[in-house]
């Protein structure tokens, strides 16, 4: 296995062209001690192999993809500047890719008019959108599913806005019903539906809770920072279909391109359907950029500094592979849906494992059978550690007892919770390694059965 390097004498060639741009100016030299610099380098290179190996198929255990070679250029590239896109002044160029790269991922959900941006990750998207929330709608409460990520509650905190964590169904998906009895109290403001959870990947019943907000009357914000680009694909089953074709209709989105977007970290995406709700953001400092008339992007954030090679590399990735239901970007990632299906296919031919639901998006969630919660823990952890000394990464899960007693009715829970494995197949690549993952967790089981 090698680290693609092939990009790097692109990028070379792109560092001579961007220096055209600047040939006017009188020469400057920087200088360094360019043996030191190769000496710490090739320390780091060193330190930097204490890792898993994150870019490789047989890592299929976090939320973790390599960037896309052009998100990695792009990037580099625009170091030489760096490039700050909290005022226009500060990253021209950076500025306007941000708001085409921007305007890119609205149209993924059917927005022509919106106003978004982009932020440092997902948590950081999640709050601006809560904020509005509570600007909308001051005093109401702010509910998810006890599935949806805890950043919801800790950020509710952060704000000083009440939060209540609705009743998940046994697919790990918000209660309907459990989410309507709560409405009728009538002091929530805000419903935020998880499009696709980073424990289970379960997407919550969007038709239904659009349902429910003709009824009761709510703001809703999708939180698909995990999820998102899944409205492109056309793989999916049949509810999870049809809850993407209905994210158009809420009030506010977020995305993680540093997920499925292949790029770096760290980059999300906030986007509101009504650009009014920038009113919310406005201020007034003496200390920023004033040469310029148009509106700048630090004026629509709560983030300040924000790094323009974001933008950059969001961009160029989003002209190299558009963000279409039939092209390049799509297919690959509907072949992550199709290696979840097969994994999770051969796992139920297999009487040695339990599994609990087919796949909504790429993650697959099972474990050793058992005929007690805690054993079903320990032989999860074993085949773990197995696994790893194999070179197949996965990743462990704490998944609720409550939810897995209709699907594993046989047994005995002891505890409140079960460790089980989690498989997040989130690289295309996957989709042709399943045969050989499936072969390694084969003969791990095999070992730990012994």
């Amino acid at each position: 296995m090698q680290l693609e390097k092939n990009s790097i004498s692109i990028l070379t060639e792109a560092i001579e062209q961007m220096e055209k741009g600047f040939a006017n100016l009188p020469d400057v030299s920087v200088s360094y001690d360019s043996e030191k610099m190769r000496s710490v380098l090739r320390d780091v290179a060193t330190k930097m192999q204490d890792n898993y190996p994150y870019f490789h198929p047989q890592y299929a255990g976090q939320m973790l993809k390599p960037p896309h070679p052009m998100a990695r250029a792009a990037y580099m590239l625009s170091m030489w500047v760096n490039p700050n896109n909290h005022a226009l002044d500060g990253g021209r160029a950076s500025s306007q890719m941000e708001k085409e790269a921007v305007a890119e991922l609205a149209a993924m959900f059917g927005w022509t008019e919106h106003l978004g941006h982009l932020t440092s990750g997902g948590t950081m998207a999640n709050l601006e959108a809560l904020w509005v929330s509570g600007k909308v709608s001051p005093g109401k409460k702010i509910v998810a599913s006890d599935q949806a990520h805890y950043t919801h509650s800790r950020i509710s905190e952060v704000l000083k806005l009440d939060f209540e964590a609705i009743p998940s169904d046994t697919c790990s998906r918000m209660d309907l019903n459990a989410l309507e009895e709560r409405l009728k109290k009538g002091d929530v403001g805000t419903v935020v539906a998880t499009m696709g959870t980073t424990g289970t990947g379960a997407v919550d019943p969007l038709p239904g809770i659009l349902a429910l907000r003709d009824k009761y009357g709510f703001r809703l914000h999708a939180d698909s920072a995990y999820g998102g680009y899944y409205v492109l694909v056309n793989n999916l089953g049949e509810e999870a279909t049809e809850a993407f074709r209905s994210i158009g209709e809420v009030d506010s989105i977020v995305i993680d391109p540093h997920k499925h977007g292949l790029q770096p970290y760290g980059c999300g995406c906030v986007l509101f359907k009504d650009p009014s709700v920038g009113a919310f953001y406005k201020h007034d400092s003496p200390y920023t950029y004033f040469s310029s008339s148009e509106l700048h992007l630090g004026e629509i954030s709560l983030e300040c500094s924000r790094a323009g090679a974001s933008a950059v590399a969001l961009w160029a990735t989003q002209r190299m592979l558009p963000m279409t239901r039939d092209g390049e970007f799509a297919r690959d990632l509907s072949r992550c849906r199709s290696a979840a299906v097969k994994l999770y296919a051969k796992l139920e031919e297999d009487a040695r494992f339990l599994t609990m639901f087919e796949p909504e998006l790429d993650i697959v969630i099972f474990a050793p059978k058992a005929k007690t919660s805690g054993e079903i823990s320990r032989m999860s952890k074993d085949l773990f550690d197995m696994a790893a000394t194999y070179d197949l990464h996965l990743a462990l899960f704490s998944y609720p007892s409550r939810l897995l007693k209709h699907a594993w009715p046989e047994v005995e829970f002891e505890d409140q919770t079960v460790a089980c494995l989690r498989s997040c197949l989130m690289k295309p690549e996957h989709d042709e390694w399943i045969e050989r993952i499936w072969r390694l967790i084969r003969d791990t089981m095999n070992a730990i059965s012994r």
